[in-house]
């Protein structure tokens, strides 16, 4: 009977120190309570690190709940605010905010003052990036953007941020995951895909590039500059019909573009359309008098048309010569004159382009203008000096 007395006592004794261990395990997370409204933040720190460790603590909301409290009033702090390593203070709040609404829900006690924490903490998250950008630390600016998204999945600004931070840090295929990122996002904008069509432009991946400016047709149609991306496609590709087709496309979406007809004065050119081409020149020059291709392209149309009556009338023999080869020569000359303003316009607007000044020392010289001849050798030789 003693024996049994003895083992009654001692469970009844061991029993009565559970309580005990409990008590002391919540009393953590009181005390950290109670020291982060002392303003004591290292001690409570100290404390709630210690709880959310234990077992009996970790899987209580109100212990993350007290850690995310205890965490932000120490990025709050100008003195604590010491104690953390960079980015540390958001990344613990957040766990800890996060942890507590799974543990709670977003209705519960703690759960429903966790969710417009975790929107606050977003904003640091942000500003932190952007003072790091600012600084040109990219990498913590990355880091940082991509928190933010952490906190707010489903907003696209911190993603579209940290593609120009990994830009600037000319890590182009981080920029390209982020830029992609938004695309998967459903983000709309032609912006990210003229920058994803730079990036493979710049790494040299040419059927990326092209894959890229179909997608962006795709999305965008009528987009001016993707449909000039699509056009110079053509062109350099040889493809003149196609080209003359889609320029047909861009002139209709964008018909005071002077550019467009310039450039397709110069295919009608190559296929030997000549007043076609004409035509376009002189649409591109009302468009803008400043068009250097329209107007050095019908100065070279009148300049050839010189040459070719000049040609005509050096090859007649002398009794057909005698009959119209002055004619030949006087429309030659007049043409050289019609040539003149094109050329020197062009000249004006491009100073040292060497087949103007060419193209118009000769013009003058067979005009007799002979100082002008010469002053535009001067050019030349000086040019050739640099």
């Amino acid at each position: 009977m003693k024996k049994t007395f003895l083992t009654l006592a001692a469970a009844a004794f061991i029993s009565s120190l559970n309580p005990i261990v409990v008590s002391a395990q919540n009393s953590a997370v009181t005390n950290a309570i109670l020291n982060q409204r002392s303003g004591l933040l290292d001690k409570a720190r100290t404390d709630i690190d210690n709880a959310i460790v234990n077992e009996k603590t970790s899987g209580k909301a109100k212990t993350w709940f007290t850690r995310g409290q205890v965490y932000e009033g120490m990025l709050e702090s100008p003195i604590y605010v010491k104690l953390l390593q960079p980015g540390e203070g958001v990344q613990k709040a957040f766990e800890s905010y996060k942890k507590t609404i799974e543990l709670d829900t977003k209705d519960g006690e703690f759960g429903k003052q966790a969710v417009p924490r975790l929107d606050n903490l977003y904003g640091r998250a942000f500003n932190d990036a952007v003072n790091s950008y600012n600084g040109k630390d990219y990498d913590k600016a990355i880091a940082s953007y991509n928190l933010a998204s952490r906190i707010k999945p489903q907003d696209t600004t911190a993603v579209l941020y940290s593609a120009y931070a990994y830009e600037a840090k000319q890590d182009l295929n981080g920029a390209k995951a982020a830029y992609n990122n938004l695309l998967g996002m459903n983000y709309k904008s032609a912006t990210v895909y003229s920058r994803l069509l730079q990036i493979a432009r710049s790494q040299n991946d040419n059927a990326e590039a092209a894959k890229i400016l179909q997608q962006a047709l795709a999305v965008y149609p009528n987009n001016k500059g993707f449909m000039l991306e699509d056009l110079n496609a053509s062109l350099s590709s040889g493809k003149g019909e196609d080209a003359i087709a889609k320029i047909n496309k861009n002139i209709l979406a964008d018909p005071s573009n002077s550019n467009l007809y310039a450039v397709r004065g110069s295919l009608y050119d190559q296929q030997k359309k000549t007043e076609l081409a004409v035509a376009d020149y002189r649409k591109a020059i009302e468009l803008d008098p400043k068009n250097f291709d329209a107007q050095f392209n019908l100065g070279v149309y009148n300049y050839n048309k010189a040459a070719d009556s000049y040609t005509k009338a050096s090859k007649m023999d002398l009794k057909t010569y005698q009959v119209s080869g002055r004619k030949f020569e006087a429309e030659g000359k007049k043409s050289f004159e019609v040539a003149v303003p094109f050329f020197e316009k062009a000249l004006e607007i491009q100073p040292t382009d060497r087949n103007t000044l060419t193209s118009l020392k000769k013009i003058y010289f067979r005009l007799g203008r002979n100082a002008d001849s010469e002053r535009l050798q001067a050019r030349l030789d000086a040019l050739d000096k640099k």
